[in-house]
């Protein structure tokens, strides 16, 4: 008898993949391309939807072939993704209208008022979880069919589809053209700003403020359940699970009990803490969203803090500034100093998140002196990434009945130690790393498998998890109060300089 497998197809903001997982919850095969990035004005961040369906074409049988493995043999498929980035195309042509609006994009921060005039923040907070920010897809569709001519009318018609990127993938796997689902889950849907978190339908006066028609947009089901079956790349594997990154995220660390928390570092940073099937409003800016749904079960919720960018900023030492030749290369370029030297970086290119929600600040380096070397603006790189994590956690500390008692983190960055004890540094808790730092990948596997039936209950799931690091707090109070002060301080400097900029 040949092996089975579950397969997770995972959209992120600069790649995709496809992996397998065996039995013992293995990694076994993992096929990876990266897709173009657009930034056509400043604050503007675009994707070309249908290269990512290519690559999507090229990874699903490259996976298959590296384990010479037939897709009879893939009893699920989980689909995760890019959460708020958000597409529309014609449903008869397969073709987007246009690039795909990524969850980074600022564009819209100019019309929330506008917005808050059809429907108030409070009461968008009220229905959704979310602030009325420029991160999530509703106000970058009502600036699409605003901006963009005839755009609204097709949609309006029946001619044009809406969706964020699982819904694009779903689609096109089950068919596309020839009578694809048009589908989403309730992780997903809750990022939009146009689902009810409660009654986890669309709500019409939210359709209504942001003009989006009801008739273009994806059916809402549970994250754990059916999507139809595979027609392309590859025939004939059930799709069984789709689940937003940072939530697959969550699942593939096994936190599934309220109260258990992780933080995810990659393009951005996002620390999730499950509350259970308790939705818990957050008083100190964070986020209420759906953490997943099983068939026929109620919704479990969370509460998340979102950074912008984490891996974003090393990225941007390497292409932008030529800093380092690699990602890796920043640690050992800040190893050879000290200290940060005066010098801290408030990378707000897409405006700041939680838990601050300004989109007009503006990034910043501070306290530069001729002093200063490429070896301390690397460390104070690292550095932004965990003074932002501590500015969540203390927000999630503010809201929970019980502090953080201990950090799980997974992503790319994860791989970068300095970073790993400057985090445990900053927020004087431990931080452990699992034996798989990619967790989104895993998480969307894992669903996706409990509902084939390949694993029989969480429990086993547990059971794969493996601690392969911890770094205990090494600073003194004193040392972690300055850096916090100063930090505060960059922080104000940098929402100062974005309103000023935006009132030339």
């Amino acid at each position: 008898m040949r092996e089975t497998y579950v397969a997770a197809l995972d959209q992120g903001t600069t790649s995709t993949r496809c992996l397998l997982f065996d039995h013992q919850g293995r990694l076994v095969s993992l096929a990876q391309q990266q897709h173009r990035q657009y930034f056509p004005r400043p604050g503007w961040v675009e994707h070309d939807a249908e290269e990512i369906w290519k690559i999507v074409c090229r990874i699903i049988p490259q996976a298959l072939d590296d384990v010479d493995a037939r897709p009879e043999q893939v009893v699920g498929l989980g689909v995760t993704n890019q959460r708020e980035t958000t597409v529309v195309w014609d449903h008869r042509s397969g073709k987007p209208v246009g690039r795909a609006i990524v969850w980074q994009d600022t564009r819209t921060a100019g019309m929330l008022d506008d917005i808050a005039c059809d429907l108030s923040a409070e009461e968008i907070y009220a229905r959704t979880g979310l602030p009325l920010v420029s991160y999530f897809s509703g106000p970058k569709l009502r600036w699409l069919f605003d901006a963009e001519p005839g755009v609204a009318e097709r949609a309006a018609r029946g001619e044009l589809l809406i969706g964020t990127m699982d819904s694009w993938l779903v689609w096109n796997l089950t068919g596309g053209v020839d009578g694809g689902l048009h589908a989403t889950d309730v992780t997903n849907a809750s990022r939009t700003m146009l689902m009810d978190i409660r009654s986890l339908e669309w709500d019409d006066e939210l359709l209504d403020c942001l003009r989006v028609p009801r008739a273009a947009l994806p059916e809402i089901r549970p994250s754990m359940t059916t999507f139809g079956t595979t027609c392309a790349p590859v025939p004939g594997i059930p799709v069984t699970a789709v689940i937003g990154d940072q939530q697959a995220s969550l699942f593939g660390q096994t936190a599934f009990d309220p109260g258990d928390a992780k933080c995810t570092y990659g393009t951005g940073a996002f620390l999730l803490l499950n509350t259970g099937t308790e939705l818990v409003r957050s008083r100190h800016g964070l986020i209420s969203t759906v953490a997943y749904q099983e068939d026929g079960e109620p919704p479990v919720y969370a509460v998340e803090g979102a950074v912008a960018i984490a891996g974003a900023l090393v990225e941007w030492c390497r292409e932008s500034l030529g800093l380092i030749r690699s990602p890796a290369e920043i640690e050992t370029l800040a190893l050879s100093v000290e200290d940060n030297g005066g010098c801290y970086v408030v990378p707000a290119f897409s405006g700041l998140y939680a838990p601050h929600w300004e989109s007009d600040a503006q990034g910043l380096v501070v306290g530069l002196t001729s002093y200063v070397t490429k070896g301390h603006l690397a460390r104070a790189v690292l550095e932004a990434t965990a003074l932002q994590t501590r500015e969540v956690v203390a927000a999630m500390n503010a809201d929970a009945d019980v502090p953080l008692r201990s950090l799980a983190v997974d992503g790319g960055m994860t791989a970068n130690n300095l970073l790993m004890q400057t985090l445990a540094d900053i927020l004087d808790v431990p931080v452990v790393r699992p034996m798989v730092a990619e967790t989104v990948s895993r998480g969307a596997a894992y669903a996706a498998g409990l509902v084939a039936g390949y694993w029989a209950d969480r429990a086993v799931l547990r059971s794969y998890w493996h601690k392969a690091a911890e770094w205990q707090p090494r600073t003194t109070p004193q040392e972690r109060d300055r850096q916090v002060r100063a930090w505060d301080d960059a922080v104000q400097l940098a929402i100062g300089w974005g309103h000023r900029s935006s009132l030339r």
